[in-house]
């Protein structure tokens, strides 16, 4: 295997030059004679590198100088309670759109804090389509609108951006800096690193701030918004080494032109692949057309039996990391910023060779 190409979910392929430069800078940053993971994180080697980290961000997503950046830790998973949590503000419903696992997962824990009005789900088809806007029953009196951009799993994205009378929140684990994106258009916006940012351990929360500062009675320290803000996420200590690469990612994605740029190489990716699974019957991708991922692309053989063989091959070849979620089955390939488009083209041939000798 001359060449590896991670198709992992998360955690995920980092950029190579990424991870060269950590590398090369891994004993001794900048001439600090300390390595990031060393550095005290109130010292001025790591404050210049969260200021840098959170400057390219802010110049990458456009973002406004009245949202707060937030570098938390507890994962996506942790703001499923924080979001009801600091945002509720005197209500006691919220809205949930329910397109896959990660969303129900959310209203699950919203229900331990208030009543969650799902007002639109696509469990009737095994997630398998976002639901029109026309279709959402949306409670006037909700605190905000919750919804998934992106289903890991189930490979369902949504290609645009609900309109709502109450604040957006949105978690965007799994395709946040795949395209350009109008933060003015969200309340929140939430997203685990280790799958389009950086490693695991660092929580990205990007926050308007006139949503702070009403928490649920009895919320703990660390789960209010407000304190992570007017501390610059330094209340306790943050997850630095991850800051740290994460802010390489940042600078590696302006290097690449930005996220149109990154868009356009994203749609590119994914029609080498989607472009072959509509030509054969002997590979089925089950997601409707109009709302397939960019970033995660499922799919099944039709003979199941050779599910095996399959990965057997794919790995011989240097393909891995592709079998699907346990709860699905199948293939998932995992096809993120930092994933080159010849990884993908490299997959979709050995997918094509693979379908000739066993149709």
């Amino acid at each position: 295997m001359d060449q590896i190409y991670n198709f992992s979910a998360g955690p995920a392929v980092l950029p190579k030059e990424v991870l060269q430069q950590a590398r090369d800078e891994m004993l001794d940053w900048h001439g600090s004679g300390m390595s990031v993971m060393e550095m005290s994180h109130r010292g001025k080697e790591f404050m210049s590198i969260a200021e840098k980290t959170e400057n390219d961000l802010r110049e990458l997503a456009n973002i406004p100088r009245n949202y707060k950046v937030l570098f938390l830790q507890g994962g996506a998973s942790s703001q499923f309670s924080m979001v009801p949590m600091n945002l509720l503000r005197g209500k006691t419903t919220a809205d949930y759109i329910n397109t896959g696992q990660w969303s129900a997962k959310a209203i699950e824990e919203a229900n331990r804090y208030c009543t969650v009005n799902v007002a639109a789900s696509s469990e009737n088809a095994h997630f398998t389509y976002i639901p029109p806007l026309e279709q959402w029953r949306l409670n006037p009196d909700a605190a905000y609108v919750h919804y998934t951009s992106n289903e890991t799993i189930g490979g369902v994205e949504f290609h645009w951006v609900p309109e709502t009378d109450v604040p957006l929140v949105v978690d965007m684990s799994s395709d946040i800096l795949s395209r350009p994106l109008d933060v003015t258009r969200y309340g929140l916006i939430y997203a685990g690193a280790q799958k389009n940012l950086g490693p695991a351990g660092l929580t990205l929360v990007i926050v308007r701030e006139d949503l702070l500062g009403q928490p649920l009675p009895g919320t703990p320290t660390l789960y209010d918004y407000q304190i992570h803000a007017k501390n610059d996420s330094m209340y306790n200590t943050p997850p630095t080494y991850a800051m740290y690469i994460t802010g390489l990612v940042f600078a590696w994605l302006k290097k690449q032109g930005g996220l149109a740029a990154m868009e356009k190489i994203n749609i590119a990716k994914a029609k080498l692949l989607y472009d072959l699974l509509n030509s054969t019957d002997f590979y089925h991708c089950p997601v409707a057309i109009a709302d397939r991922s960019l970033m995660n692309v499922p799919f099944t053989l039709k003979d199941s039996a050779l599910d095996g063989e399959f990965l057997k091959q794919a790995q011989h070849n240097g393909l891995l990391q592709l079998k699907g979620h346990r709860s699905v089955g199948g293939m998932r390939a995992s096809i993120y910023n930092a994933m080159p488009v010849e990884g993908v083209a490299t997959l979709a041939a050995f997918m094509k060779e693979f379908a000739s000798r066993h149709a």
